[in-house]
């Protein structure tokens, strides 16, 4: 019974294993699938809007715009994120202004041109922050994956608390109109929730030092090994610049208010082009559509650029403010070409940075140099030479004089 006991047990040690590795193997796979799935969800979503608004008239109303007014909108988004930038300096001044606006601007680049979600995008953030030949800060510090990372993390809490209070306002001029109410309960208890959860990641940034170090391996299992290293053996770094960076509350409010200000922005553009396509709103009704879509966006941000997400949203608020839903289409269709005319530039310019950089780092060695190198290796070549030399001699004068001796010495029988 015994031994049965051992191979029962031995079974259940077995099944054990092979159930955690089941269990990794379908974690692993899930993380592959699931935006692939979602994707192509959002592609479906996408097609049956489209057919139910019609190709037709989505292209009459796009037409109305404009080339004049299509690069109106760019212009507007362009100088939306130059105040990006300044919400981001406002809260980390260690770092350049253009170095933050670039690395901002490929931020979003990434989540509205890539095939990934808004977290990839932040990824990508981190490296853009850290981008160029000589990646230092205002006072001449180099900067690494420590300083990148909490540059990256405090401006995405701000950016989040900015858009809590402009999802708030938005709720508000929603209030009243007939239909509105589908929306606001939902989007009220989506703020609750992200409220609870923006105060926990204020509090992990704070005094979170074991969450710190998780979320320092996450990052650590997207980039490459040589910065791994160089971010998971800097976690204590990595808190002292977050302490840095929070302990000041006032940059951090305006950083938050800055960004408060970009997301009214925002609105602003969705209510221009609102007007180009022909549907007059007032600018309350334009800031409460682009707030809740905001919202749901924001719930939905493991869709890759928001596939579907995006159009389901203003279709859905345009109908509550009488808006057809083939000018809301066209809409969402101008804020997506918007951002491909502005994101592949930025994408292709950091590419040719990281390519620069990279070209550098792989550059052979000064002609000088190696003619240095070389001198010292054959002098090096010829010292050893020298040396084998000597220790040779030495060898055969000791062996001549032991044969001497033993030549000389008495035989003794």
């Amino acid at each position: 019974m015994a031994f049965g006991g051992k191979r029962l047990q031995g079974w259940n040690i077995g099944e054990l294993c092979v159930r955690a590795c089941c269990k990794r193997h379908v974690t692993k796979t899930l993380k592959k699938t699931l935006p692939i799935i979602l994707s192509l969800l959002g592609v479906a979503l996408f097609t049956f809007i489209a057919a139910k608004a019609g190709i037709h008239p989505v292209m009459e109303a796009l037409g109305k715009v404009g080339v004049g007014g299509f690069f109106l909108l760019v212009l507007v988004q362009i100088v939306i994120d130059i105040g990006l930038g300044i919400a981001w300096k406002s809260s980390v001044p260690q770092i350049g202004f253009l170095r933050l606006t670039a690395a901002r601007l490929v931020r979003d680049a990434a989540g509205a041109c890539l095939p990934f979600s808004q977290l990839g995008g932040m990824v990508l953030g981190v490296r853009a922050t850290l981008a160029g030949r000589s990646a230092q800060a205002v006072d001449g510090e180099d900067l690494h994956w420590p300083e990148g990372v909490a540059a990256n993390l405090v401006d995405i809490t701000t950016e989040v608390l900015g858009q809590i209070a402009f999802i708030l306002v938005a709720i508000l001029c929603l209030v009243g109109h007939q239909g509105a109410a589908r929306f606001i309960w939902p989007l009220m208890g989506g703020m609750v929730l992200l409220s609870l959860g923006i105060a926990g990641f204020i509090w992990t940034q704070h005094r979170g030092g074991s969450m710190v170090r998780k979320a320092a391996m996450f990052f650590g299992r997207h980039i490459a090994a040589d910065w791994r290293e160089s971010l998971i053996g800097n976690t204590e770094i990595f808190q002292a610049r977050l302490e840095s960076l929070w302990s000041r509350p006032d940059r951090i409010m305006m950083g938050a208010l800055s960004h408060f200000v970009c997301w009214v922005g925002g609105a602003a553009a969705t209510w221009i082009a609102l007007a180009l396509l022909g549907a007059h709103v007032g600018f309350l009704s334009a800031l409460a559509i682009e707030g809740v879509v905001c919202g749901i966006m924001s719930a939905g941000f493991l869709v890759p650029a928001a596939l579907g997400v995006q159009e389901a949203a203003y279709v859905a608020l345009g109908l509550i403010f009488g808006i057809d839903s083939q000018i809301s289409l066209s809409l969402s269709l101008l804020r997506r070409g918007r951002d491909i005319l502005i994101g592949i530039p930025v994408l292709l310019g950091w590419q040719l940075v990281e390519m620069s950089r990279l070209r550098k780092q792989s550059a052979p060695v000064p002609a000088r140099e190696k003619a240095v190198t070389s001198v010292l290796k054959k002098t090096k070549t010829s010292v050893m030479s020298g040396s084998v030399k000597k220790d040779v001699s030495a060898n055969r004068d000791t062996e001549d004089k032991d044969d001497a001796a033993f030549a000389t010495a008495p035989r003794v029988l």
